[in-house]
């Protein structure tokens, strides 16, 4: 599933972290793109555009077009190389282009726009190119799919930011891995379809090719030692989960208070002729107003 991200189209939401970098994967997802025949723009705020081509050959090289943001990010030079309106200007010019033809946008990252711009407009920018992908134009003519790579390192955010552009996303890679090995757990959402969670192990290539992988075997998960003793914990608990064989005795013969046998009901219920009954002696007081004429003559009503 993760080779074919780019086939399903609108924003594609790499997460990240210190331990599982995904700028890696964003290459490889680039080059694939490339490959295919796609526009492929590159946002780059964060790295130099050097440092984002390295690796790559000359054929995909010659194929992306990079924005660089990373020298000049408010184009103080004036040099004319840079969109109006900075990297979210040339994602809306991107998208509102005439051309028919597929293309890729890879941003590079949403976090460093995150601290540069307010969370408000940068989810307001998504939500209009998702919106754009997802509506035909007027004349009716077909319009290619865009698709829209974002990285996003989920450590340098909060819940806000980090669950507003996970609601814009129509898929979620999370980046993780054990012993060694990367995986991603993928998140698709469709209109009118059920939320699909898969996890797919994965290495990339020095070329930045995208190998799949399996999981680990059984064999590979770490086990115990066998030298080392398991822990009981039950071992020092300050009460007994079991029962002795004469306090389980001792709880069997036990009649507990709200179970009634057949003495304790005839005891209560026929009294035996030779206990006294009960009487009530009422002596009344001096002051007490016994007018039966008029017993409420006290309240002055």
């Amino acid at each position: 599933m993760l080779d074919s991200l780019l086939a399903l189209g609108g924003l594609v939401l790499l997460r990240d972290s210190v331990e599982w970098e995904g700028r890696s994967l964003l290459k490889a997802l680039v080059k694939k793109s490339a490959l295919c025949g796609e526009q492929v723009h590159i946002l780059g705020c964060e790295v130099s555009e050097e440092e984002f081509r390295e690796g790559f050959d000359s054929d995909i090289n010659n194929r992306l077009v990079y924005h660089d943001f990373f020298r000049d990010p408010l184009n103080w030079s004036k040099t004319g190389e840079a969109l109006p309106g900075g990297p979210l200007g040339a994602l809306r010019a991107m998208c509102n282009r005439t051309d028919l033809g597929p293309v890729t946008i890879a941003l590079d990252s949403f976090s460093w726009l995150l601290l540069h711009l307010p969370c408000t407009t940068l989810c307001q920018t998504l939500h209009t190119v998702s919106h754009q992908d997802s509506c035909p134009p007027g004349d009716g003519s077909p319009v290619g799919k865009v698709h829209v790579l974002g990285l996003l390192h989920e450590e340098l955010h909060g819940p806000g930011p980090m669950g507003a552009l996970s609601s814009l996303a129509q898929t979620e890679v999370t980046l993780g891995g054990t012993m060694g090995q990367a995986s991603a757990r993928i998140l698709c959402r469709r209109p009118r379809q059920r939320p699909t969670d898969q996890t797919q192990w994965f290495s990339i290539l020095p070329d930045f090719s995208l190998d799949l992988q399996e999981g680990p075997s059984i064999e590979s998960q770490p086990h115990s030692d066998p030298h080392i003793p398991p822990v009981d914990p039950t071992a020092h608990l300050t009460f007994n989960l079991h029962l002795s064989k004469k306090e389980r005795e001792a709880r069997d013969n036990l009649t507990l208070p709200f179970q009634f046998s057949s003495e304790k009901q005839e005891a209560l219920l026929r009294p035996r002729p030779s206990q006294a009954t009960s009487h009530i002696f009422y002596e009344p007081d001096a002051y007490d107003d016994l007018d039966q004429e008029d017993p409420d003559d006290d309240l002055d009503i």
